[in-house]
């Protein structure tokens, strides 16, 4: 009685945490022991509740009611995103998939990488594709006030001062609108100088 007791606990703090919520086993350590957690999740999964997206990390998932396509699961940012409040570091997007958050490419990455101030490690989230924290001591890389700043400058320093294309430019300036004046005044001392030049070039 006590895994269904811990099984019913679990049930009804996820669905009351709304569709979209990410779990880990560690969520639920007041609910029971450790095994039994682990028996409770189990279950969920195999009622269709909850789906394991990798290792250890499960989602409440939303649901395309729209489109009827069936279960929507977390996009890779979303699990990346989980994972560093869980463990109380800081991540950012970089290399080939900052580009693709900005829609200067089209494909994403097998192997979407993050930097982050905590430890390096690899998330396998099945068919050969993961996320990999990769350390970095640059913290000037946390600074920035507004993440899509951030996400501009990864993306310029990823293709290279030689290799921008205006077409890329035209992509940036237009995202560059969704910057308030401030945070970009502020973020724009933190990017290197040939960045700060084709940002605030006319």
């Amino acid at each position: 009685m006590a895994d269904q007791s811990t099984y019913n606990s679990i049930k009804k703090r996820i669905e009351e945490s709304g569709r979209g919520s990410l779990f880990f086993p560690d969520t639920f350590a007041d609910a029971g022991t450790s095994d039994a957690v682990r028996s409770a999740l189990v279950r969920l999964c195999k009622n269709g509740i909850l789906t394991r997206v990798a290792q250890g990390i499960y989602s409440y998932p939303r649901i395309d009611e729209h489109w009827g396509g069936g279960v929507i699961l977390p996009s890779v940012e979303e699990i990346a995103q989980a994972i560093a409040v869980r463990d109380r570091v800081r991540i950012a997007p970089t290399g080939a998939y900052a580009l693709y958050r900005l829609g200067l490419s089209t494909q994403i990455p097998a192997n979407v990488v993050f930097v982050t101030d905590g430890s390096p490690r690899r998330v396998s989230i099945g068919k050969g594709r993961g996320i990999l924290f990769k350390h970095t001591s640059e913290m000037r890389t946390f600074a920035y006030k507004s993440n899509l700043m951030a996400l501009i400058v990864t993306a310029l320093r990823e293709i290279g001062e030689e290799n921008v294309t205006e077409a890329q430019m035209a992509v940036i300036r237009d995202q560059l609108k969704n910057i308030p004046t401030e945070e970009f005044n502020h973020d724009l001392s933190l990017a290197p100088l040939w960045v700060r030049k084709k940002l605030t070039a006319q």
